[in-house]
């Protein structure tokens, strides 16, 4: 069984691959210090159109399967588009569509979490 990639690697290679296809507003929440987290980090980020987020997120799966062949553990969403969820065990990935991501605001949800917005 092959030996499984890193955070940091996963983490820059979804961030990657989201910016590659002009994903906004993307923001990594570390909930490593937050007692009960089942999960490392989240990745979020938001797209124009369902088009947008669906092309985002087969974009996040291909770059990542072909740079680390890591496979999402399980992937909820694809069906409307206007929240996918991508879970890498360790690493969530969530791709909205701008209007979700103001409702469901993940970020509020988890406020204690340290907070790492990504600039181009």
């Amino acid at each position: 069984m092959s030996k499984k990639v890193d955070s940091k690697t996963l983490i820059d290679t979804i961030v990657d691959s989201i910016l590659d296809l002009k994903g906004e507003d993307v923001v990594v929440l570390d909930l490593r210090e937050i007692e009960n987290a089942f999960c490392e980090y989240f990745i979020i980020c938001n797209g124009n159109s369902n088009t947008h987020v669906s092309s985002i997120a087969a974009s996040v799966e291909k770059k990542v399967r072909n740079a680390t062949k890591e496979r999402p553990w399980h992937v909820e969403g694809n069906d409307n588009a206007q929240w996918i969820l991508m879970d890498y065990t360790n690493v969530i990935v969530h791709v909205f569509q701008k209007e979700y991501r103001e409702y469901y605001d993940i970020e509020s949800l988890w406020g204690d979490a340290k907070e790492i917005s990504i600039t181009i």
